[in-house]
């Protein structure tokens, strides 16, 4: 699909994004002020400035990228988004759909006729229409099926027939094959007469006759080497490719590793069934990225940030309510020392230091394992090693910072054995935090879940309830 070409480059997204909230604000603005105007040439004015507006709106819309008008529809509430989607060129449509987020994507096709949705899926490649097929009405899939010439047919049902994060469902169909036995000179003159290349073509696919993949030309070694020369002579034999059974992230990895900009999938026997290319690969580095982030907020989907009250409170429900739990236990952990407050009430101004800087510390512990573990970097055999690391890690931390805070507590409430229990306590917290940090998200990952899921919800809930129970305690036994 062609996309329309970024224009004004020096202007930061930010701009484009305030040019068209800007112009949103003065449509609404003269509206209401034409609105206003009395006499009977009132609704002709009305009508007149609201197509001036909208046709600005409009041209500036033509100007941009379409992911640049994706970003745009997911920063306007729900309103204005609708009134830009509405601008937008039914050709664009499908390009649009494909950058916007999941959340964004369902307002937009809910505002959508099946008509215009149909249209803008026949627009897209098979791998492109495996990606969407999901959130279109069934019958609009089957409509949609009914179009397609047999090989883009097998194209999508190939897609659709593996789960979203394996190879499969993100290889793209779209590439240039040659054979081995041909000159530099006949490849030339094939890729001259295409319309065009296919995004992302850095390399040819060199199979035999049956489709199994020999090799890759290079199109940097297809440019330099004399055109006389056969392919076998100048391709590259050992190429990295994938099963279309691979873990996805697996081959993001390895796209960031070998600096790669396409790799060929083949199947069980060798056979070229398809590729992966760079945009796709930074799309789920992306998306993986962002799921952490939102797991380990307790957040079980991505959330449109318009989305309606009742939508996001579904989202947000579940973690907020165990760490509800959570939290009356730290209380009732702080009820069992209520005695021992009440005698010393410097115990109530200090105990959320301790409580605060173990969750800071375990914070920082689990967001590490995570990424080690999301890079593969954590196995079996280095795990003690790592847990050691980070105990010492806390532990240095613990003397140092905790006996800064225990100076500190000398110096206001006049009382070393309080600086002692301070420093004691802080060390112990994040001792805590360290190996809670490391045993949350392994034991979640043994358990089959990501092992960012609810991580910091988690251990902020046993660096408080261990943070009171350790500093209470020791305070209740020294100093009480």
């Amino acid at each position: 699909m062609t996309e329309v070409e970024a224009k004004k480059p020096q202007e930061s997204l930010q701009d484009r994004l305030a040019q068209v909230v800007e112009l949103l604000h003065k449509q609404k603005l003269v509206e209401d002020l034409a609105h206003r105007q009395e006499g009977h040439h009132r609704d002709l004015v009305e009508n007149l400035v609201h197509r001036q507006n909208l046709a600005e709106l409009q041209r500036k819309l033509d100007e941009l990228h379409s992911a640049d008008v994706a970003h745009i529809l997911e920063a306007l509430p729900l309103e204005d988004r609708l009134t830009i989607w509405q601008l937008v060129k039914a050709e664009r449509d499908g390009d649009i759909l494909l950058e916007v987020s999941d959340a964004v994507r369902e307002t937009l096709l809910a505002d959508m006729e099946d008509h215009e949705i149909l249209a803008a899926a026949m627009e897209m490649d098979a791998d492109e229409l495996a990606d969407l097929a999901s959130e279109l009405p069934r019958d609009i899939v089957h409509e949609l099926m009914e179009t397609l010439d047999a090989q883009q047919r097998e194209r999508v049902r190939s897609a659709l027939s593996y789960e979203e994060e394996q190879v499969g469902a993100l290889m793209d169909f779209e590439m240039v094959t040659i054979r081995e036995d041909v000159s530099l000179e006949v490849v030339l003159r094939y890729l001259r007469r295409l319309k065009e290349l296919p995004g992302h073509t850095d390399k040819l696919f060199v199979v035999d006759h049956e489709g199994v993949l020999k090799g890759v030309l290079p199109v940097k070694r297809l440019l330099v080497n004399d055109p006389e020369k056969i392919v076998r002579e100048v391709m590259a034999t050992d190429p990295v490719s994938f099963h279309p059974d691979e873990d996805a992230y697996d081959a993001a990895q390895a796209f960031e590793r070998y600096d790669l900009i396409s790799s060929p999938v083949v199947d069980k026997n060798g056979k070229l069934i398809g590729r992966l290319t760079i945009d796709e690969m930074v799309d789920l580095i992306r998306e993986e990225s962002e799921s952490e982030v939102l797991n380990m907020a307790g957040l079980r989907e991505e959330e449109d940030i318009f989305a309606s009250v009742w939508k996001s409170l579904r989202n947000r429900w579940a973690w907020l309510a165990i760490n509800l739990i959570t939290a009356f236990m730290a209380s009732r952990v702080i009820g069992l020392f209520e005695g021992s407050i009440e005698k010393l009430v410097a115990l109530a101004a200090l105990m959320p230091i301790v409580a605060g800087i173990g969750g800071n510390s375990g914070n920082q512990t689990i967001t590490m394992i995570v990424r080690a573990m999301a890079l593969d970097q954590v196995s079996t055999g280095n795990t003690s090693r790592l847990l050691r690391k980070e105990l010492a890690v806390s532990l240095i931390n613990g003397l140092v910072w905790g006996g800064v805070i225990g100076l500190v507590a000398w110096v206001l409430y006049d009382s070393y054995s309080l600086g002692i229990v301070m420093t004691a306590a802080m060390t112990l917290n994040l001792l805590l935090a360290a190996l809670m940090g490391v045993l949350i998200p392994m034991t979640l990952a043994r358990m089959g879940r990501d092992p960012a899921l609810g991580a910091s919800v988690m251990i902020t809930a046993v660096t408080d309830s261990g943070g009171f129970f350790i500093f209470l305690g020791l305070a209740s036994i020294f100093l009480i």
